[in-house]
């Protein structure tokens, strides 16, 4: 089909624009290359299809969204569908997919990496990026989130587990991995809402401390603490990673774990965390830690517009290390690394887990949020599999023994314990 046969089916008051006429050469180029399953609708009512059979619509509301046609990217349609310029009838894990293919036929594709700067990360800031994420409401997260509210990564053994029970298989994870024995200290560096220290307290006999920068995770950790009765050794604190040692001084601590906080750490201040952390565990001590990394060597952000959508809404001043920057900084802050393990299956699954639970409550989402906000958590959250599940960003643990002087790491020469 010719692009005049596909601008024939326009109507000849729509047609006349070049924003319509791009996009219909779109369509052509697309359906070419063995098409795609969306239907555009726009502001007319006129439609244009990329293929058959037809899977997602896109329904424009705003024409003049059209005349961004020529530097689509993936980020800008997020930005449309958050503003209400366009709808999206379909389930938003098909459209991610469409999306992306569309932005690669006007060479914006999300693979081409760009340069930015590296940002200080400023403790104001800091508490400002996590207030902005974190603050959404407690409720808002327990609508989708498991029944222990952990908002990270969750362990998979077979596919088929529960988020509930995943989510626990990876809280065990990490116990296991830590070599957590009774009467020893923990600390979680970023606790979210209490749901590992409260674990690791019950399960395995530890006395925990959490910290973290979120006034809403922080209220709601306390009251979890207090109606499970382990107060006396549960405590929750709101204060920021670099007050650590001034807090509590040197050795407090037996085993540390970090998860899913390091993403808001900055790259500038990597070796300070490291450090942080370093300054609290004894000597010997295992640090857990768990965090979103970049896929690019020279940690350079995801482009086509998906960083700079995930900055704007939902992650203000996150900054994604690129795995052998965080090995290479938390080996300078004397740690030996003794485990890496890519969970980035774990999370593209978790991620749909997510997004499923909140499509099944958007009613009462939106009864707590405005429209917009969830337009933006339910496309982050499908954006966000579909990134995994390509391998635009990962997720490892990092399991490291400080070692402040000679000799051995005293663990096991296998690593079964691990998964015993």
């Amino acid at each position: 089909m010719g692009i005049s046969d596909v601008l024939s089916r326009v109507p000849q008051s729509v047609a006349g624009f070049g924003a319509t006429r791009a996009l219909a050469r779109l369509a052509e180029t697309c359906r070419r290359s063995g098409g795609l399953p969306l239907r555009v609708v726009l502001p007319d009512r006129s439609t244009l299809d990329f293929g058959t059979p037809v899977q997602v619509t896109l329904r424009v509301r705003d024409p003049a969204w059209l005349r961004g046609l020529p530097s689509l990217t993936l980020g800008a349609v997020g930005d449309a569908f958050v503003r209400g310029q366009l709808d999206i009838d379909g389930d938003l894990l098909d459209a991610l997919p469409i999306g992306a293919r569309l932005a690669e036929a006007t060479e914006r594709s999300a693979f081409t990496r760009v340069v930015q700067a590296w940002r200080p990360h400023r403790r104001a800031q800091d508490a400002s990026a996590i207030a902005h994420h974190y603050d959404v409401g407690n409720e808002f997260y327990g609508l989708w989130l498991d029944e222990r509210m952990v908002y990270s990564c969750a362990y998979f053994r077979t596919g088929a587990e529960t988020i509930d029970e995943a989510q626990q298989a990876k809280l065990d994870h990490i116990c296991r991995k830590l070599r957590l024995a009774p009467g020893e200290r923990l600390l979680d560096v970023g606790c979210g809402w209490g749901a590992l220290v409260m674990h690791a307290v019950q399960h395995y006999g530890v006395r925990a401390v959490g910290i973290t920068l979120s006034e809403q995770q922080w209220l709601l950790a306390r009251e979890r603490v207090q109606r499970a009765a382990l107060a006396d050794r549960t405590e929750i604190l709101r204060m920021d990673y670099r007050d650590l040692p001034k807090r509590f001084g040197a050795s407090r601590f037996d085993k540390v774990a970090s998860i899913g906080m390091f993403e808001h750490v900055g790259l500038r201040n990597l070796p300070d965390y490291f450090a942080a952390i370093a300054a609290v565990l004894r000597d010997r001590g295992l640090f857990l830690n768990h965090g979103i990394t970049a896929a690019d060597l020279d940690s350079r952000p995801v482009g086509g517009g998906v960083s700079d959508f995930i900055d704007r809404h939902v992650f203000p001043h996150g900054e994604l290390p690129h795995l052998h920057l965080a090995a290479r900084e938390m080996s300078n802050g004397g740690f030996e690394i003794v485990d890496v393990e890519s969970l980035r299956s774990h999370y593209a699954r978790t991620l749909t887990h997510w997004y499923r639970r909140l499509e099944a409550q958007n009613a009462e989402a939106a009864r707590l949020v405005s429209p917009e906000t969830l337009r933006i958590w339910r496309v982050y959250l499908a954006g966000c599999a579909y990134g995994f599940e390509q391998g635009w960003v990962n997720v490892y643990q990092m399991l490291g023994s400080l070692v402040r002087s000679p000799g051995g790491t005293g663990l096991p020469l296998t690593r079964e314990w691990m998964y015993s």
